[in-house]
């Protein structure tokens, strides 16, 4: 992969993430607790049946200048608890309108900072899904946790709870970086907690990386990237900073130190794109590597690789997600729903109501066509304008009507070898990877309407 300096100037322009489409800036606030409900029973009759738990934490002792997730500091113990019956009381209430005959195949536990919190209380909330949901067959558990807060005790006891996997927020190993982000460094060696997580024999270990922060630089970060190789974990991922100041008013704290270039940006994923591949790490999506035998990889390959809020998942493991706590999405195949962003609204809505709804979307035919088109290109590289026809028991051309397809539209793109278009198909080269959310960009009508705020595309 090599970096073209105009085509970077060229492309380099605002746009979605997509990790959801339409993106959460369309949601409204017009969608209601009783709208999330009846969501939840039509969900009962959708595809996928699976179903996927999402639990947000938003407490941190120490908040991060970069951050970009919905966070709170200075939480007290009393408080906490009672977050956490909040928590468990919502779980419990819209578990009843999810048929029990659903397998739960995937948990996510994000925030904030999940492992900070006592254990006590993570106990209690596994044991709350376990009472509520089935969890007979194979499931993915999974935990964010921050080095800092994690210690070689709490990864024996999130094993005995349950969990398979766990994801370490490194973001860079250099501490320089580290304290100019106001991220707390680790409390012990990396590699020791890599070791431990590997002896209690969690089926996953991640390390999670962030690459244009402040004090980066091309060959600061190499070493961040060969530091990571040998810690050999089976995933890896590289996220690319969203700076969104409008939105996250501490991101402005940054700008007093400055940041990479978007050439020395595009660059460190350049290299970690080589390193990683030339370490027999195979690249998924636009910021996800894995080993050869991963999951994900044997799902790239046969075109069903999927992404949600939570990152990127499988055929088998991911369901219609459930998210529950202060600011968690419900991604649903006809609906989002997400909650109140405070803490303390998100508990007070809860004990009045069992529901504590802030906006959401449903989504029409069109719009679900279109997400089932931007999902495959961000994830599987591909498209199969025939197979999404059969899907939706539709024709091609009003598939390729809906996303405003043509040949010409695509022309550059080809040009650059950045696809192909053979027939109905279209096939997207290694090459574009830097490039694939402006592909992506170009099959979504809902930018001509010009509704939220986003970060550069690289």
């Amino acid at each position: 992969m090599n970096i073209n300096q105009k085509l970077l100037e060229k492309f380099n322009k605002k746009g979605p993430r997509y990790t959801s489409y339409p993106p959460a800036t369309h949601f409204s606030e017009n969608y209601d607790d009783k709208d999330f409900i009846n969501s939840v029973i039509n969900s009962n009759n959708e595809n996928p049946q699976n179903v996927s738990v999402y639990i947000h934490i938003p407490f941190c002792p120490q908040i991060c200048h970069f951050c970009g997730c919905t966070t709170e500091s200075g939480f007290t113990k009393p408080f906490l608890e009672r977050y956490i019956d909040a928590l468990l009381k919502e779980i419990e209430f819209v578990s009843q309108y999810i048929k029990d005959d659903r397998k739960l195949t995937q948990i996510h536990w994000g925030g904030g900072t999940p492992n900070a919190i006592s254990l006590k209380y993570i106990e209690r909330v596994t044991n709350k899904i376990k009472e509520c949901f089935d969890l007979s067959g194979e499931y993915e558990m999974a935990i964010e946790c921050s080095p800092a807060h994690l210690d070689f005790k709490h990864v024996e006891r999130l094993k005995n709870f349950g969990f398979n996997r766990i994801s370490l927020g490194i973001q860079d190993f250099d501490n320089k970086v580290l304290d100019a982000i106001n991220r707390r460094r680790p409390k012990h060696p990396i590699d020791k907690i890599i070791k431990k997580i590997h002896n209690e024999d969690f089926t996953g270990t991640n390390i999670d990386l962030v690459y244009g922060l402040p004090l980066q630089t091309v060959d600061k970060f190499n070493k961040t990237i060969d530091k990571a190789i040998e810690l050999n974990t089976d995933r890896i991922v590289t996220f690319s900073y969203a700076h969104v100041p409008s939105i996250l008013p501490r991101q402005k704290i940054l700008e007093n130190i400055g940041f990479p270039s978007a050439e020395e940006k595009a660059k460190m994923y350049e290299n970690a794109y080589k390193k990683f591949t030339e370490a027999g790490y195979v690249a998924i999506g636009m910021d996800h590597f894995c080993r050869p035998n991963d999951e994900f990889y044997l799902a790239l390959k046969n075109n069903q690789l999927h992404r949600n809020f939570q990152g990127y998942c499988t055929t088998k493991t991911t369901g219609q997600v459930y998210g529950f706590g202060a600011s968690s999405i419900s991604q649903l195949f006809s609906a989002y729903s997400q909650n109140v962003k405070n803490a303390a609204q998100y508990i007070k809505k809860i004990n009045e109501k069992n529901t504590a709804v802030m906006r959401g979307y449903k989504l029409n035919e069109s719009e679900k066509i279109t997400r089932d088109i931007i999902n495959s290109i961000m994830c599987n590289y591909y498209v199969n304008f025939s197979d999404t026809a059969k899907k939706f028991k539709t024709e091609v051309d009003k598939i390729k009507d809906i996303v405003g397809f043509n040949d010409e539209k695509f022309k550059e793109f080809v040009n650059l070898n950045f696809m192909k278009i053979e027939n109905d198909k279209i096939i997207i080269s290694d090459s574009a990877r830097l490039y694939i959310r402006n592909i992506a960009m170009e099959f979504d009508p809902l930018l001509k309407e010009k509704i939220g705020t986003y970060s550069k595309t690289i």
